[in-house]
């Protein structure tokens, strides 16, 4: 999710799974000692979130770049639910200041803090966030990305025992320029650094993920997760679109 301030673009990010045919030139790969191939490594990835029923993390998520102003930093949790009719999901931001983003699989809510607004939407708006359709299990990365090796100014030192892949969106008209994913060796994501159109780089690291998190709830108890009540003092903004 890509909150900070009052924006649909959520990492939940940016939309990025815009279907049009046209594919986009390849960047400059680093040339790896991996033995299997980028295709492999997500064909894999995809496998083991489609068999997720729901998922759990926290994260810090940073953005830099010219057109972001400074350098901003967050942290929160996130669930998403992919089973028990409508995908579900939630986003919770402690820092830094307060940000709930939930959609119940009907509307969509930013509930800001420090603005004391909340916006609520369909839930279609997000359908096509990269984030939010892949965790749900509603995405495909192959069919909207091409699947490359990391470019050559990926410097993986810190994470030398994850395996980069870079994805790059197949639309000529996307507002992201490509994706890298550090996945582990359980196929997991650790890591992603998504740039877009004006170099502005947003990077979310994922800690104390959870697989099928939700596992024994009931639908009450769902229901309660994925709905948020604001406080009174909170002016409501309904957005058709």
């Amino acid at each position: 999710m890509k909150p900070f301030h009052a924006s649909c673009h959520i990492v939940l990010l940016a939309f990025l799974l815009l279907v049009l045919p046209s594919a986009r030139p390849a960047l400059a790969q680093v040339e790896t000692n991996f033995p299997d191939p980028p295709g492999t490594v997500a064909a894999r990835l995809q496998e083991r979130y489609d068999a997720m029923r729901s998922l759990s993390f926290s994260f810090v998520q940073s953005t830099e770049g010219q057109m972001a102003g400074r350098p901003r930093e967050g942290s929160g949790r996130a669930v998403f639910l992919k089973t028990s009719g409508a995908k579900r999901m939630r986003w919770d931001y402690d820092s830094p200041e307060r940000q709930v983003l939930v959609s119940d699989g009907t509307t969509f809510s930013m509930y800001f803090e420090n603005l004391h607004q909340m916006i609520v939407s369909p839930a279609k708006v997000i359908e096509e966030d990269m984030t939010y359709s892949f965790f749900t299990g509603t995405g495909k990365l192959t069919d909207n990305f091409a699947i490359l090796g990391p470019n050559k100014n990926i410097v993986d030192t810190e994470y030398r025992d994850l395996r980069v892949i870079q994805l790059v969106p197949r639309s000529s008209e996307s507002q992201v320029q490509d994706i890298h994913l550090w996945i582990g060796a359980d196929s997991l994501i650790r890591r992603l650094e998504i740039r877009d159109q004006f170099d502005t780089l947003t990077v979310l690291t994922l800690n104390h993920i959870e697989e099928n998190s939700l596992d024994g709830k009931d639908e009450q108890a769902l229901s309660a997760l994925f709905t948020f009540s604001p406080p009174e003092d909170t002016e409501i903004i309904h957005q058709n679109e």
